[in-house]
């Protein structure tokens, strides 16, 4: 079976964070799904990249969650959550996933 990349990992994390916390009105649970994601795709990033590069990825991941608060006020909440997802999924493709040619 194939590995899902480690890029749509993180940027589903973001977007399904969000997207629970939103439709369950449960922050909380929309947190849990957030940090389970983050924790799965910086397992791949120091299995594919290491682990300088996976502790940078995980805090890129934490200031895109951070970052789309105040980027929501004058964007929007979705997209804000779309662009950060967007940036770290492509951070991470660039820093691990093309490495091993996307899986």
């Amino acid at each position: 079976m194939a590995k899902v990349p480690s890029a749509v990992v993180a940027a589903s994390g973001l977007v399904g964070g969000y997207g629970v916390a939103r439709w369950t009105r449960q922050r909380p649970l929309g947190g849990v799904v957030l940090a389970a994601a983050g924790a799965a795709a910086a397992r791949q990033w120091r299995q594919q990249a290491g682990g300088v590069a996976a502790g940078a990825l995980s805090a890129a991941y934490v200031a895109a969650f951070a970052g789309s608060h105040p980027l929501a006020r004058k964007v929007g909440a979705w997209p804000a959550v779309f662009g950060v997802a967007g940036a770290v999924g492509l951070a991470s493709w660039v820093v691990a996933d093309r490495r091993r040619g996307g899986a």
